[in-house]
């Protein structure tokens, strides 16, 4: 006869796989993270010039052709290269006479297939920010703090000249040249830098403080 199963002991041990299951992704992500960092850093020259110029050329070729042209012409260079590379190989072990068959075949029976679990939790972190965001864009739009929303307000002023002399794929080569070079450059710079930026923020915060004092309606509430 079986021995009753203790309902505490059973919940005892789905909370430690749950927490180690926790732990486990949190290293992932830390994991992943301190790789960006990396990249974005140049700690290592070759895969960071690799991605850097890989990423660069494609949104120079966006600019210049279609993103179907661009597509195409990509699969077309790789599918040569396969192509190429399958007809050497088939060659090569007819005149040796091996019978080793395809050369992809290790790629071709590997697991492709993404994992559920890492695209939920991915929709689920998604979802998150959007919602924050949401939640945000409300209340400047709807003059939580008035303060807030002209600052909002003169950013979105700003954003349309912005836009008059950008389009939106050269502001998005502008801000991933930006992402590989800015980082460096304040981590080589840095004290220098952050004098400026405290230079700057106290002209702000004095500039604000004086519209604020002949304005009382941009005061912001105390609680």
């Amino acid at each position: 006869m079986q021995e009753p199963i203790d309902d505490g002991i059973v919940a005892e041990e789905t909370k430690e796989v749950m927490e180690q299951s926790s732990g486990d992704d949190t290293v992932t992500s830390s994991a992943k993270n301190q790789q960006v960092l990396d990249l974005i850093y140049w700690r290592d020259l070759k895969k960071s010039g690799i991605v850097f110029g890989s990423v660069l050329f494609l949104l120079l070729s966006l600019s210049f052709n279609s993103l179907i042209s661009v597509v195409a012409y990509l699969s077309l260079a790789v599918l040569t290269v396969t192509i190429s590379f399958r007809v050497y190989k088939t060659v090569l072990q007819a005149v040796q006479k091996t019978g080793e068959g395809n050369p992809f075949k290790p790629f071709l029976e590997s697991d492709v297939e993404v994992p559920r679990d890492k695209v939920d939790a991915f929709v689920d972190h998604v979802c998150e920010h959007l919602s924050c965001v949401a939640k945000e864009l409300r209340r400047l739009f709807l003059v939580a703090d008035l303060v807030d929303s002209i600052k909002f307000a003169v950013m979105l002023w700003l954003l349309t000249y912005i836009g008059g002399w950008f389009n939106g794929l050269t502001l998005v080569i502008l801000a991933f040249i930006g992402l590989f070079s800015l980082p460096k450059v304040y981590e080589l710079h840095q004290e220098k830098i952050d004098n400026y930026i405290d230079l700057v923020n106290k002209q702000v915060k004095d500039v604000m403080a004086k519209i604020q004092a002949k304005v009382p309606l941009l005061k912001k509430k105390t609680a």
